[in-house]
């Protein structure tokens, strides 16, 4: 049974927040260590990845806010 463009899209985002939550955690995890070690580069990077996984977030609930507006 194939799925509906609404069905496929909700999946879809499903995974880009999965993928968006697991980068923010990583981020923070990589800019927790790299502070505790002294690695100001590994500590840059996690901030960066952290900071890429909420806009990723922000931008799956506004396409889900624009989705369920209809």
């Amino acid at each position: 049974m194939s799925t509906g463009p609404e069905e496929k899209g909700a999946g879809m985002s499903t995974r880009e927040k999965m993928k968006a939550k697991t980068e923010q955690v990583v981020g923070k995890t990589m800019r927790k260590v790299g502070h505790a070690i002294g690695d100001r580069s590994t500590t840059m990077k996690g901030g960066a990845l952290q900071l890429r996984g909420k806009a990723r977030l922000a931008k799956e609930k506004g396409k889900d806010a624009l989705r369920h507006r209809h």
